[in-house]
């Protein structure tokens, strides 16, 4: 089934299918909608492209721009794919991470009535002040400032009106394609499309849910409550639903305007062990991060306390994640290729590996980047592309957190010229370590097992009467993966030539051979068919006789 059957059957997205066929063809890209079985919705057209720039541009400049006009849902996912160095080459990285999500806003008589409607008042009444003109805009929602009756600095984040109904249906249509494509084109299985798309659907249902955002924003100021020179908004979710979020304005200075740092006194130095130090216990502790920690995400304040906002993107990492994190970094230091590329091979789950030469290429990159300092990004940089060179695709959850680690390095670096990320890190996760091996956590981990085996013991006979009742209905399902079929093949067929050779040399030789004695001219006294039969039948016995050759 193709996209445009399964698609047809919802009416309300075939619009939206249209849609999406003309701007890719719009912007030269209408392969990919051919691909997808979209061709029938193609408009006729003569020219390659109908954009002025498409023609001059490259296909990667070009998808950029089709995907900048497809709206928020497709945007976001440029955004994930752009963190995807273990899949994508350089040059599509490099453009999708242009990707801009900057929009005019909406004028604020159009979202009067929906602004309205969330804070169950007139802005003008819930506040002593409020901006009608938007401090910024995105794809997603514009930010308004206001003032509490308090005299309070907040702003107010006010989601885009009619935003929902298209996001859905663009998700189903990328799931559909998703499918699609692990269907028609096994090559292409290794890049996880379903994978990704949860992980789009996911992040697109919490930037949606300006709520959750607030939730997220409370849930980090609660882990890096202890840290005092880490400031994260407070959240007035008293005014805060799902359309709108309320939180508090921070005024500080950006963290790559130099000029305003050197006027106001900042060390550089010390805001960016502060901020590698936060981000760092959100990843490696908390296992709740900021997911986007660009310059225009942070701010500098006095005191050389550093300021984490805008929680529209997090990532999150379980405890086995977190972890393996710990041991990477551990190998890393400990210059074990072998244990980097053990890692690799779980975080991908291929079968299919050249251990060896992965083995090598490891020790390549830990004898590289296991000398101090560590210049975070480089290194991150480096493992995508070992991991994108032997064909394994990490897990959408690492990707996320290795792009911001690249971002959050670049302007560490930038604040800090000589930062040293593992100096910055040694301290956490040599804290981390001792938490996690000490006594009392082994103890915990060791009653865990304990549980675990204790459950499975109580469901065994369950169980095994489950799969004895299988059997007597004959309904056991068995997948088995034959290593090798294509030799397989090639041995039958050997076999079945010997077989068709065999019996052609025994029919000359039984049956035709007599027969050819009595006709033809001859050859000294031979006659030449009886010598042709005899030639065959010697023929075919040696050919039967010589081993198959390797």
């Amino acid at each position: 089934m193709t996209v445009l059957e399964t698609t047809f059957a919802a009416a309300r997205d075939h619009k939206r299918i249209a849609e999406i066929a003309a701007v890719l063809v719009r912007f030269g890209v209408d392969d990919i909608a051919i691909r997808l079985g979209l061709g029938g919705l193609l408009p006729k057209r003569r020219g390659r492209a109908l954009h002025a720039d498409a023609e001059s541009l490259s296909q990667p400049e070009r998808l950029r721009l089709a995907i900048e006009s497809l709206g928020p849902t497709f945007i976001k996912l440029g955004q994930i794919l752009s963190t995807r160095a273990d899949l994508l080459s350089p040059e599509w990285i490099t453009e999708l991470e242009k990707l801009q999500s900057d929009v005019a806003p909406e004028p604020w008589e159009a979202i009067r009535a929906q602004v309205e409607e969330d804070l169950g008042a007139s802005p003008d009444t819930v506040f002593l002040s409020f901006a009608h003109t938007a401090l910024a805009a995105g794809s997603i929602a514009q930010v308004h400032r206001a003032t509490l009756h308090d005299g309070t600095d907040v702003v107010v984040k006010v989601r885009r009106a009619g935003l929902r109904p298209l996001v859905e249906a663009d998700l189903r249509l990328l799931s559909h394609a998703a499918g699609l494509v692990e269907a028609q084109w096994p090559e292409f299985a290794r890049y996880r499309p379903r994978e990704i798309l949860n992980h789009l659907g996911a992040a697109m249902g919490e930037e949606l849910d300006l709520a959750a955002e607030g939730r997220n924003c409370e849930a980090v100021a609660q882990n890096l409550a202890a840290m005092e020179r880490i400031k994260i908004p407070r959240i007035f979710s008293e005014w805060s639903s799902e359309r709108l979020l309320v939180q508090e304005y921070i005024d500080g200075i950006v963290p790559n305007d130099h000029a305003a740092l050197n006027a106001t006194g900042l060390d550089g130095r010390e805001l960016a062990r502060t901020g590698t130090a936060a981000f760092l216990r959100m990843a490696l502790v908390d296992g709740l991060f900021h997911a986007d920690p660009h310059p225009g995400n942070l701010r500098a304040l006095p005191g050389n306390r550093v300021a984490f906002i805008d929680f529209g993107m997090v990532g999150r990492l379980g405890a086995r994640r977190r972890e393996q994190l710990l041991m990477l970094v551990a190998a890393i230091v400990e210059t074990s290729g072998e244990r980097v590329a053990a890692l690799l091979m779980e975080w991908s789950g291929a079968a299919d590996i050249d251990l060896p030469r992965l083995e090598a290429a490891c020790d390549t990159f830990v004898a590289r980047h296991g000398v101090p300092p560590l210049r975070l990004g480089e290194a991150i940089t480096d493992f995508m592309a070992l991991a994108r060179e032997h064909d394994l695709a990490l897990p959408a959850d690492l990707a996320l957190l290795f792009k911001a680690l690249i971002t959050a390095d670049g302007v560490m670096r930038s604040l800090d010229p000589d930062f040293d990320a593992l100096a910055a890190a040694g301290p956490i996760v040599q804290e981390e370590m001792i938490r996690r091996y000490r006594p009392g956590a082994l103890m915990g981990k060791g009653k865990s097992l304990a549980l675990d085996f204790a459950g499975l013991a109580a469901e065994a006979p369950s169980l095994l009467r489950l799969l004895a009742l299988r059997l007597r209905q004959g309904r056991i399902a068995a997948e088995v993966e034959l290593k090798g079929l294509d030799r397989i093949g090639a041995d039958i067929r050997w076999a079945a030539t010997r077989i068709a050779v065999a019996i052609v040399t025994a029919a000359f030789a039984l049956g035709l051979a007599p027969r050819l004695l009595d006709f033809g001219p001859t050859l000294l006294g031979i006659p030449v068919t009886a010598l042709l039969g005899i030639a065959v039948i010697l023929g075919g016995l040696a050919w039967l006789l010589v081993p198959r050759r390797r």
